[in-house]
Parts: C-alpha cells; structure tokens; sequence
C-alpha cells in the first residue's frame, strides 16, 4: 500500500461559483475580505471530500497585486485572515488536516514576462513566508512559470525551515516546457538546487501534467501534479478576471480521477486539484485511490 498526499482542489474559481459579488481583479482576496464564511465552507468541502491539506486563500494577496488592484496596507490583515479561516475549517472538521502556505505568482498567473527581477522577487517571497511561516506544516510554490519565480519562491520558501513543494506550471499541450518556454528539466534542476523537498506541475492541462511526470520523476525526489480544468489561458490578462476563463467540457470527476491514477501509476505521491477542479472531483478522487490500495495521507512521511 502507498502513501498518497492529497492535497485539495482549485479554491478561486470555487469561490466565484457560491459569491454573490461580481468577478474582481482581486479574485479570491476579494471574497476573503467580503464574505469569508465562503472561503471557510470551502475549505470544509475539501477536508470532507478526502484532501488532507489545505492552501491557504492568499493567492492573490501579494503585495504586488494589492497595490495595483486594492492598496498594499491589505497585505497582512488578508494573509492573518487566511490564516484563521484554514485554522477554523481544520479545527471544525476534527480531522488531521495540514495546511500549507501559498507562494504564488507576485503579478500574474501564466505571465514570465511581468515577473520583477530576481532580487525584488525573492525580497516579496521572503515577506510572504514571514508572514506565513509560524502558521502553516509546510509551503507550496505554485503556478511558477519560469525558472526566476522557481528559485526566488523555493529559495525564500526553504528559509522557515518548514518543507517544500514547489510546482510549476507548464504549456498546455507541452508538458515538457515552462510556460516561459524554458524547460521543465531545468526548471526542476533549479527546484532541486534551491531546496525543494517536493516537485509538481499544477495549474495545467491534465494531459500536459501527465507527460512532466517522467521529467520530475528524474530529479530524485517526491513528486506529483494537480492540473486545471481551463480550456486555455490565452484570454486572462494581470488585473483580469478569471470569469473570462472557460472550463472544459471534458473533465468531470471520473475523468479526472483518471488522469490522477496515471500520474500514481508513474510514481506520483502528492496529487490534487487546481482551477475547476472542485469538492466533488477530489472526493472522486479519494474514492479512487482507496479503491487502489493506497492510503490517504498529509505529509510525505505519512
């Protein structure tokens, strides 16, 4: 029997779904400071699904996007937020529930070309895990799309002392390069260098996760995926929407479930869900991999 980390779904495009508010450029920060009895229900709906770790809701409160779409003072008052509303969903739900912290991009999903230079990356990162560090079991990196986030985000993430997954994400229809259009091979060779307990690709079609399990699995180290249900992300611009994004027609949960168990059968142990990827998938999901034999853990040690 093997230990599988299942970590939860895509949480902004869930919120979208049960907020009364209108999309906003702050996406997921936004229903946190509106209606943050949603980011709780959510978290709960994940937790009762099988996930047995939680990404806290600060996705999008980076101070970078802050000051361009709200004001930069939101930046902790919105991460202590997340931080309580991940805490109380654990605590409500009684079971043994991780919770990681988010380095996420600083501007923009999917865009390399707006990424500060490497010093001014890293100084953020750094803030982020300050913040975070006392609070979370471990940090993930996500939806890095060049090997400058990779290293800043890893770099900044291994400094707590605390373990670290670092996903990437990478072209739809090519899994084997970044969306910067560097190579995964590289990108998990920085990974490594800067300290990377773990290797990922997320935020992703399935199918071009699928095909980057070979090139992580070549690093030495644990690895895994949690793709996106997007069928493309050509029309999201920073300080846009995710309403203008699309979901595939094609991915329900059995269909995801799926592509997941192709990942397990490669050697992955850390899979879950990114944007579209809601509750009813990852209980699919856990529903499947019990089915399978393994065992549903929370952190790589099981």
């Amino acid at each position: 029997m093997s230990r599988i980390v299942l970590l939860d779904g895509g949480m902004g495009q869930e919120l979208l779904k049960r907020s009364s508010m209108p999309p906003s450029p702050l996406w997921s920060a936004q229903v946190m400071m509106d209606e943050p009895e949603i980011v709780e229900a959510v978290h709960l709906d994940y937790i009762r699904a099988g996930a047995r770790v939680l990404t806290l809701n600060t996705y999008s409160a980076t101070p970078e996007r802050l000051a361009r779409d709200a004001e930069e003072a939101l930046f902790e008052p919105l991460q202590q937020k997340a931080i309580g509303v991940a805490r109380a969903a654990r605590d409500k739900s009684g079971e043994d529930v991780a919770i990681a912290g988010c380095l996420p991009p600083l501007y923009a999903s999917y865009r390399p070309d707006v990424v500060p230079e490497y010093e001014t990356t890293l100084a953020t990162y750094r803030r982020i895990v300050a913040v975070e560090a006392d609070h979370v079991d471990c940090f993930l990196c996500e939806t890095l799309s060049s090997l400058k986030e990779i290293r800043a985000a890893t770099t900044a993430a291994k400094e707590s002392g605390k373990p670290v997954w670092t996903a990437m994400t990478v072209q739809d229809g090519d899994g084997l390069h970044l969306r910067s259009g560097e190579a995964t091979e590289d990108g998990v060779a920085v990974a490594i260098e800067a300290g990377a307990d773990a290797v990922l690709v997320n935020c992703s079609w399935p199918e071009s996760v699928g095909e980057a399990m070979a090139v992580l699995k070549q690093g030495g180290l644990p690895f895994g995926g949690y793709a996106n249900g997007f069928t493309g992300i050509e029309a999201l611009q920073p300080g846009g929407t995710v309403s203008e994004l699309k979901a595939r027609s094609d991915l329900g949960p059995d269909q995801y479930a799926t592509h997941v168990m192709g990942w397990v059968a490669a050697g992955a142990t850390i899979v879950g869900g990114c944007c579209e990827v809601g509750p009813a998938h990852i209980a699919r999901l856990a529903e499947v991999l019990a089915e399978n034999g393994h065992e549903i853990v929370g952190k790589l040690d099981g």
